[in-house]
């Protein structure tokens, strides 16, 4: 009982501290500038852990750890990907989505991406854009609350019902009180408490499985297929899995939740040092995931549920007040995504949707941020499908819908009206359709092929920019 105790008594801290964060927002945020973009102001720190922490959700400490537990050695191939997508945001979209976007006055990925078409073109691909967004946004901020009832109920023996609604809650409490600013400095505490729990539990697991030695003869126990990197599987299998693993780092770009804190970064002096701490962020954050699945394989017998296997070892390897804050980490990890895509998902429909002649943009991006919450808390009631998978799924429709758009944008020059459409629809439909059809689906992660497509699409619609406008757009 005690123990509980000082867990819970962690957590309400930890809880009360980012409600006074979202209050101190609230002061800050004078304008709709301030309220969706931060005023163009935010510094390295706060834009590289904010965006870090926000791609990477549940998914990264529950679902990844437990993609390492269940698939043994073969889940190394998420470390390259994420980090792959990590330097491909940072790299070769972070500064010029910083200074384009500036430049033409966008304050969403979607009016970025709208740029150049007027009137009833530049309305379907508003609409079309923002229906991508709120679909895909929807169903991942579901898997964020699901992953709340999966940490509450691992740490506190509690039902999911009601850790569901407290988690949300608290989200859309800051959310709705500071808008990004507040969403922004909150994921950066969120950031620096994952960043601790993920290299805190897998050298204390490593350490009792009995170091590398240890981990290795707990993974050839599991079966041959634990220990192999191709998990059994070889040639185009083989070939499959690596392309199918590796094809998540394509999904980075297309992200509006992740990209919008390039469209905030103060300048370019914050995009150099804000590369580097995302990157050293990344390599801790998946390596000790993956290390702690393994270390898991050796340490834990029997488990329902494979996700949970990083809250059984908080809870067998730390006293409670540790484990508590370990158990924050995951929450972090849940509620610094789940509140950029609400703030998204607000600013889709209040910013995009409404039209440049709106009233109150901010009244109404919390009404939608209300809304696609209650309802995502709904569906996550509901949810039978693996954190790991679900949000996967989410992540490819958006990955596809926005990022070979926005790269080809960035990179070649501006895309006409029509094919900018059908490249956002191209990636999305196919997603769904790779997703749906389970020939196709156990072959290949369906971002591969949605990804291609709509990148070909994109290319064919695309007017190269004088040679002169390129240079100084790279800055030659």
């Amino acid at each position: 009982m005690e123990g509980t105790a000082a867990l819970v008594a962690t957590l309400v801290a930890y809880q009360l501290l980012l409600l006074g964060i979202g209050a101190w927002a609230a002061g800050r945020t004078r304008d709709q500038a301030d309220f969706f973009l931060g005023g163009r102001g935010l510094g390295a720190w706060v834009a590289s852990l904010s965006a870090a922490a926000s791609s990477s959700s549940a998914w990264t400490l529950l679902g990844v750890s437990g993609a390492a537990f269940e698939r043994g050695l073969s889940a190394v191939w998420i470390l390259p990907a994420c980090l792959g997508g990590f330097a491909l945001n940072w790299f070769l979209v972070a500064e010029r989505l910083r200074r384009e976007s500036a430049g033409g006055g966008a304050v969403t990925l979607t009016e970025f991406l709208a740029e150049g078409a007027v009137g009833s073109a530049r309305r379907r691909i508003v609409r079309s854009a923002s229906a991508v967004v709120l679909l895909s946004l929807g169903t991942y901020v579901a898997s964020q609350f699901k992953a709340a009832g999966v940490t509450f109920g691992e740490s506190l023996g509690l039902d999911p019902a009601p850790a569901i609604l407290v988690g949300a809650g608290i989200v859309l409490l800051y959310t709705l009180s500071g808008g990004f600013w507040a969403v922004s400095v909150t994921d950066l505490v969120q950031g620096l408490v994952m960043v601790g729990a993920a290299v805190l539990v897998p050298v204390a697991a490593l350490v009792a499985a009995g170091g590398p030695a240890g981990v290795a003869a707990g993974l050839e126990r599991a079966g041959p297929e634990f220990a192999d990197l191709f998990r059994g599987a070889g040639g185009p299998a083989a070939l499959g899995l690596v392309i199918g693993y590796l094809g998540i780092g394509l999904g980075y770009p297309g992200q509006p939740h992740v990209v919008n804190r390039f469209m905030a970064l103060r300048g370019p002096a914050e995009v150099r040092r804000g590369t580097w701490i995302s990157l050293v962020w990344a390599l801790l954050i998946y390596s000790g995931m993956l290390v702690a699945g393994w270390s898991g394989r050796a340490l834990v017998t029997e488990l329902g549920d494979h996700e949970a296997v990083l809250l059984r070892l908080t809870h067998d390897l730390f006293p409670p007040a540790v484990a508590g804050l370990i158990v924050a980490a995951v929450l972090s990890a849940i509620m610094s995504t789940a509140d950029s895509q609400l703030l998204v998902c607000g600013s889709a429909v209040a910013y995009d949707l409404a039209g440049a002649d709106a009233g109150d943009r901010i009244r109404t991006s919390r009404l939608t941020v209300l809304a696609i919450g209650l309802a995502a808390v709904a569906a996550a009631l509901g949810i039978e499908q693996t954190i790991f998978s679900s949000v996967l799924f989410a992540w490819s429709g958006l990955g596809a819908a926005f990022g070979p758009l926005l790269l080809v944008r960035l990179w070649r020059g501006p895309v006409r009206p029509g094919f900018v459409l059908a490249a956002i629809w191209t990636g999305f439909l196919v997603t769904i359709y790779w997703f749906f059809t389970p020939a196709l689906k156990g072959r290949l992660y369906e971002l591969v092929p949605a990804f291609a497509a709509a990148g070909l699409v994109a290319l064919l619609g695309s007017r190269p920019r004088p040679h002169s406008a390129r240079s100084a757009s790279t800055g030659a």
